[in-house]
């Protein structure tokens, strides 16, 4: 399985996603592989936000090694499913992919979570460290239901 997080920078929510969900496919032992990206390119190369980066740490995760860069229509090609963090990512997911964006490929992460309620995982871009830690537990859950939900389906 390959997987690509998205959000709008990848400085925030997604490189979180990726550390978590890299961790947690290490500890079930599974052979995927996840990647970040982000709908904007104002990042392009630069690691995760500062915050991020603390509450990833706080957790055993270190993301420093990430750089940002933005989804590109050959991701199609390169990844099995395509995790979008908000709406509005899905929004520009589809536009960046254009004719090749697939719905059954594309998805709103935390549908993972709460099936069918199209949620936004919360930005902290703008907020605390607090917002921050908050995002980290959220992602940490939905990266577990995410596997869960596939190995039910294996």
């Amino acid at each position: 399985m390959r997987i690509l997080m998205v959000c709008l920078g990848n400085i925030c929510r997604s490189p979180l996603a990726e550390g978590i969900l890299r961790r947690q496919i290490q500890a079930a032992g599974l052979d995927w592989t996840v990647d970040s990206a982000g709908t904007l390119n104002y990042h392009a190369g630069s690691p995760p936000h500062p915050d991020s980066q603390k509450a990833a740490k706080a957790n055993g995760i270190d993301i420093s090694a990430q750089r940002a860069r933005q989804i590109v229509p050959e991701d199609v090609d390169r990844f099995d499913l395509i995790f979008a963090l908000a709406t509005d990512v899905l929004v520009g997911i589809e536009k960046i992919l254009g004719d090749r964006f697939n719905p059954a490929q594309v998805r709103l992460l935390l549908n993972e979570l709460h099936p069918g309620q199209n949620e936004n995982v919360p930005d902290p871009y703008y907020g605390t460290e607090a917002d921050f830690h908050h995002t980290f537990t959220l992602l940490d859950q939905v990266c577990a239901a995410l596997i869960q939900n596939h190995l039910k389906k294996a």
